[in-house]
């Protein structure tokens, strides 16, 4: 990969100058043909994500989980068993494709900001660590219910009931760390908007979604009858056309 982009007149980051510094607009052509490369990995890496996401977060455990009913949720992952493990394999390409970004959103914005993109990466690495551990509770609900060793002591209502449990852990766990991916987000959309090289509306447009994400968290925690799921959406708002764009003129960057 080549050197950081550097630009006359830009003091380091967090600089006193740094607040009148010019968009870091690339003019190595071997830099730009790098950004071009790494902006179009990130449109496949984020339309994997979308589409696997939409998946295991959605459609998959619509099929599997029935609400309030432990019973019926249990003959569920009983009687598809292929069905729940597909599950956990969307999230797990998911978390892959999610890692993946983390790294090329970090090469594609550290001509803008160095610190702040590394930053930005680190927090998106700690969201994705949480929602590992979070998927990890949602496979364990499989492992209740099969005749392993030591499960013999519940009756098979204790079992069913303690696999809608693992569900019910996992969904709280990965909304209870949103915030990260959140703050992850918003850090891009800043640096988004500095860039120059990336239009300037989709890191509002990011902000705004990453703030959605985090008021998700706050009111959780703190004022749970206004988490909603429609906070959410503004990042559907922002990721689907940042993804076309990345896909379609990521491959422009640089050039007049």
């Amino acid at each position: 990969m080549g050197k950081p982009y550097e630009h006359p007149g830009v003091c380091p980051p967090f600089g006193p100058a740094s607040v009148t510094a010019t968009p870091a607009v690339p003019d190595h052509a071997t830099d730009a043909a790098e950004l071009r490369h790494y902006a179009r990995v990130a449109g496949v890496a984020m339309v994997l994500s979308i589409i696997f996401g939409a998946l295991g977060e959605a459609y998959i455990p619509g099929r599997i989980i029935v609400r309030g009913d432990a019973a019926a949720t249990a003959a569920n992952i009983i009687a598809h068993p292929v069905l729940f493990r597909l599950g956990f394999a969307t999230y797990l390409v998911e978390g892959i494709c999610d890692v993946a970004l983390t790294v090329v959103f970090y090469i594609l914005l550290r001509p803008v900001n160095r610190n702040l993109a590394l930053i930005s990466a680190f927090f998106g690495i700690a969201s994705m660590v949480t929602f590992a551990s979070a998927e990890s509770s949602y496979y364990a609900a499989s492992l209740v219910l099969r005749d392993t060793a030591g499960m013999a002591a519940f009756t098979a209502e204790q079992r069913d009931a303690l696999a809608l449990l693992a569900l019910r852990i996992s969904a709280t766990i990965a909304g209870l760390f949103l915030a990260l991916y959140g703050i992850a987000t918003m850090i891009r959309g800043y640096l988004i908007m500095r860039s120059g090289y990336i239009p300037a509306v989709f890191g509002v447009l990011l902000i705004i979604g990453g703030a959605g994400f985090f008021i998700r968290t706050a009111t959780f925690l703190l004022v749970p009858s206004f988490s909603k799921d429609y906070l959410l959406f503004p990042m559907a708002i922002a990721g689907i056309p940042f993804t076309l764009w990345l896909l379609i003129r990521g491959g422009r960057i640089g050039r007049a």
